[in-house]
Parts: structure tokens; sequence; C-alpha cells
């Protein structure tokens, strides 16, 4: 089964709540290691997006100044 590629707005939800979990001290220490993994992975994800979008933007942008 594929793995649903998660949206912008969902990893960055992820990340404010394990940041938040990392601020209350509510991590146990046994995963704060996978956690700061999974974070990393995360704003990966959202640095992608976000160049794909800026990408798609600027693509638009140059379309409309051909006109």
């Amino acid at each position: 089964m594929a793995k649903k590629e998660i949206s912008y707005s969902e990893a960055v939800i992820e990340v404010e709540e394990i940041l938040q979990q990392l601020e209350n001290e509510e991590l146990d220490i046994d995963i704060l290691s996978e956690k700061v993994k999974k974070v990393s992975s995360l704003l990966k994800i959202c640095k992608k997006k976000l160049h794909q979008t800026e990408d798609e933007v600027q693509k638009i942008l140059d379309n409309m100044n051909e006109e």
C-alpha cells in the first residue's frame, strides 16, 4: 500500500505538537531522538513544499508578464 503524502498543514501541526511536548517536558528521554528525527523529516517536507509552491507561483507570474 502506498504511503499517503502528508500535507504542509499536517506537517506544521505535527511539528507544533512535538515542540509543545518538548517545551512542557512531556517527552520521555527514550523517545526524544525519535521525535527530533521526526521533526527534521517534517521540516524537510515543509521546505520542499514551500520551494515547489514558490516555483509554481513564479511560473504563473512569468506567464502573466509574457501576455
